[in-house]
C-alpha cells in the first residue's frame, strides 16, 4: 500500500483519506499521522506499522457498535490500548491524577465532531464501557491470554493436545450447571458436576482420575481468571477429588511376543514405512512415541562412530528438562533408522501415530492383550533393563526420567550406554 509521506515543519507525517468503511467511526475525511522522524528511510519503516494500528482502532470502534455485551467490552479495550491508555472502570479513571483524567478527555475530543462527542471513544478511554459478567465460557476465553507462557515453545500439535482436556472440561462443566458467572458458582453446583463424573465413571467403566482431569482443569481456569482480575471470589473448588483405586496401567509387551509376533517376517508390513520404523526403532530406545515421531535428520546420527539419537527439544518443548537425551541405537531399532534416515515427516507434529498403529495392531492380532498399547513397548524396554540389573541412574537417564536424589557427575558416557543396550537389544 502506498502511503503519502508529507513533511510538516522538520517532522514527516502520514496524509492518508479516510476509507469510506470508517466514516461512521471517523469524522475527518483526511488523517494527519506524524512518524515522529524527518528521515524518510526511518519513516518508511514506520509508516505501514502506524498506518496499520489506526486501521485496528477504527475496526475495534466499528465491533463496538454491536449488541454482543462481550465483544462490545473487549472492543472498548482494544480502542482504548490503540489510543495508548489502559481500559478502566470509570471510577477508577476518576480516581487518576487530574493530568492523566485530562489527557484521556483530550484523547476523546481529538476525534470527535464539533459539538458532537465520540460515545465510542468516550466509552472506552474514561471507562464508561459496562464489563460483561464473567462466565464460565468467557472465563475460559480469559484463560488463553493469561496462560499464553505455558504454550511458548510448544509445536501446533502440543498446544492442541495442551487446549483440548481444557476445553472439554469447561464444556462438561457447562453442560451440567449451565455457563453462570463465575462468582455464582455454588457447592452444590460442584458436588452436582462431581457427581455427574461419578455417574460416568460407574456407567462407562472409566478410571477415576479421568474426572479428577477434568476437575483439576475446571479450577486451573477459574482460579487464574480469579486472581488474575484480583475478583476475590471464594471459589467452592476444594474437596472434589475422586480416590485413585486401582489405576490402569499399560502392561508390557513380553520380549517373546515382540520376537515371535510383532518382527515375524511380514506382521508389520501393512503400516505404512514410517509408521513401522518408528514403531521397530522404540523397541531398543524405549521413547516416547511422540519423541520419536518428531526426530529430525540432524537428530538421528547413523554417521557417527556409535550411531544414535538425540531427544532435543526443537521445534517443541520436551516433557520435562530430563526428557533431552542421547539414547544409542542397536540392533533392529538401528536397522529401522537407518530405513528412514530423514525422520518422520509424516507424524511431525500430528496426533495420528498412536492412533494408526493402535488400530493396525488390534485389527491384525498383534496385541498380546486387550491392554496392550503401543506405549508398552517402552515399558517392556525398561522391564528387560530392570531384569539384566541395569543401574537405576542409568534407565532413568536413558528414559527421559527425574533421579529421587540429586544427579552428581555427567552420567553414563555414549559408549557405556551402549554397552547396556546391546544387553537387552532385540
Amino acid at each position: 500500500m502506498k502511503l503519502n509521506l508529507i513533511k510538516r515543519g522538520d517532522t514527516l507525517h502520514i496524509r492518508k483519506r479516510v476509507p469510506k468503511r470508517y466514516h461512521d467511526v471517523e469524522p475527518r475525511q483526511f488523517v494527519w499521522l506524524s512518524l515522529h522522524t524527518d528521515s524518510e528511510s526511518i519513516a518508511r519503516v514506520k509508516a505501514p506499522k502506524i498506518w496499520a494500528d489506526l486501521i485496528e482502532a477504527w475496526e475495534a470502534k466499528l465491533a463496538g457498535d454491536t449488541s454482543d455485551a462481550e465483544a462490545r467490552f473487549e472492543a472498548a479495550r482494544e480502542l482504548a490500548a490503540k489510543r495508548g491508555f489502559r481500559f478502566m472502570s470509570s471510577d477508577k479513571v476518576a480516581a487518576l491524577p487530574l493530568a492523566e483524567v485530562m489527557a484521556r478527555v483530550q484523547a476523546v475530543a481529538a476525534g470527535s465532531r464539533p459539538g458532537k462527542p465520540d460515545l465510542v471513544t468516550a466509552a472506552a478511554v474514561l471507562g464508561g464501557a459496562k464489563e460483561p459478567a464473567i462466565t464460565i465460557s468467557r472465563a475460559l476465553k480469559l484463560y488463553w491470554e493469561y496462560a499464553a507462557q505455558k504454550k511458548r515453545g510448544k509445536s501446533d500439535d502440543q498446544i492442541r493436545r495442551w487446549e483440548n482436556p481444557r476445553k472439554k472440561a469447561i464444556k462438561n462443566i457447562i453442560s451440567v450447571i449451565g455457563d453462570k458467572p463465575i462468582g455464582e458458582i455454588t457447592r452444590d453446583d460442584m458436588i452436582d458436576f462431581r457427581e455427574w463424573w461419578w455417574q460416568k465413571i460407574d456407567v462407562e467403566g472409566l478410571t477415576p482420575n479421568s474426572g479428577n482431569k477434568d476437575l483439576v482443569h475446571v479450577g486451573s481456569v477459574l482460579n487464574t481468571v480469579n486472581e488474575r482480575l484480583r475478583l476475590n471470589f471464594q471459589l467452592p473448588l476444594g474437596k472434589l477429588s475422586f480416590s485413585e483405586d486401582d489405576p490402569k496401567t499399560r502392561p508390557p509387551f513380553s520380549e517373546a511376543w515382540i520376537r515371535e509376533k510383532l518382527l515375524a517376517p511380514g506382521a508389520l508390513a501393512g503400516l505404512n514405512t514410517e509408521a513401522r520404523c518408528i514403531v521397530i526403532g522404540m523397541i531398543n530406545t524405549g521413547y516416547r512415541p511422540s519423541e520419536g515421531a518428531e526426530l529430525r535428520r540432524e537428530q538421528i546420527r547413523l554417521d557417527a562412530d556409535i550411531p544414535h539419537i538425540s531427544i532435543e527439544p526443537i521445534g517443541r518443548t520436551l516433557k520435562s528438562p530430563y526428557s533431552k537425551r542421547i539414547i544409542p541405537l542397536v540392533g533392529v531399532s538401528l536397522d529401522a533408522f537407518k530405513q528412514c534416515p530423514d525422520g518422520f515427516p509424516r507424524y511431525r507434529d500430528s496426533p495420528n501415530l498412536s492412533a494408526t498403529v493402535n488400530s493396525f495392531l488390534r485389527e491384525n492380532g498383534l496385541m498380546e492383550t486387550d491392554r496392550h498399547t503401543l506405549y508398552g513397548l517402552r515399558h517392556s524396554f525398561e522391564d528387560r533393563m530392570l531384569a539384566a540389573e541395569v543401574d537405576e541412574r542409568i534407565r532413568r537417564d536413558l528414559f527421559g526420567h527425574s533421579l529421587n536424589r540429586e544427579r552428581y557427575g555427567k552420567g553414563a558416557t555414549l559408549e557405556h550406554l551402549q554397552r547396556v543396550v546391546k544387553l537387552v537389544a532385540i
